[in-house]
């Protein structure tokens, strides 16, 4: 190895360390070298020091933006049900931000594909409609409508997903409702 670019290369490293190391230890970037603040921590406005009251502190600039609050979603779900041919689901009405949808939960360990029907009904007979493709497989997955503006209140929402054998008879194996009551409920 050549000594010299070894010996280059430190003084390099050397002299790109220096403003950091005099950061962590030396004045904030203000140059009040009066010790009660400074270091890496305070001016990069993490840490305020003990010694001076809050009254006394520089104003803090803007608030770090965070991750956006998102709006309350609102559910209403019927029972989970399941099929002796090794289906479960459940399925939801959810609102949230004047948006109305349905959703169905489940999974298929029929060991066979299947085909889902998601309908979502709301006041003044408005209906949407969705096909969903079921896996087979143990992991649990999703169906769910497009969301659609809301109209009149929640409980005026209903949502039903039917799974069938996708053949030519389409066998129904499990019907799922938002409003279904509790097996044993009547």
């Amino acid at each position: 190895m050549n000594l010299r670019l070894i010996g280059i290369g430190a003084g390099v490293l050397i002299i790109l360390s220096l403003p950091l190391a005099g950061a962590i230890a030396g004045p904030d970037f203000a140059g009040q070298g009066d010790g009660k603040g400074g270091g890496l921590l305070s001016s990069l406005g993490l840490s305020h020091s003990s010694r001076t009251p809050d009254a006394a502190r520089p104003a803090a600039g803007p608030e770090r933006p965070g991750p956006a609050e998102q709006p309350r979603t609102d559910s209403r779900c019927g029972p989970e049900l399941s099929a002796p041919q090794g289906l479960e689901a459940q399925t939801c009405v959810l609102e949230s931000a004047g948006q109305t949808w349905g959703r169905s939960y489940y999974r298929n360990t029929s060991g066979r594909a299947l085909d889902a029907v998601l309908t979502v009904m709301g006041p003044a007979g408005r209906t949407v409609q969705i096909r969903c493709a079921v896996g087979a497989g143990d992991e649990p997955g999703l169906c769910e409508t497009p969301r659609g503006d809301s109209a009149g209140a929640p409980d005026d929402y209903s949502a039903v997903a039917e799974f069938a054998v996708p053949d030519d008879e389409g066998r129904l194996l499990l019907r799922s409702g938002s409003n279904s009551p509790a097996p044993g409920d009547g």
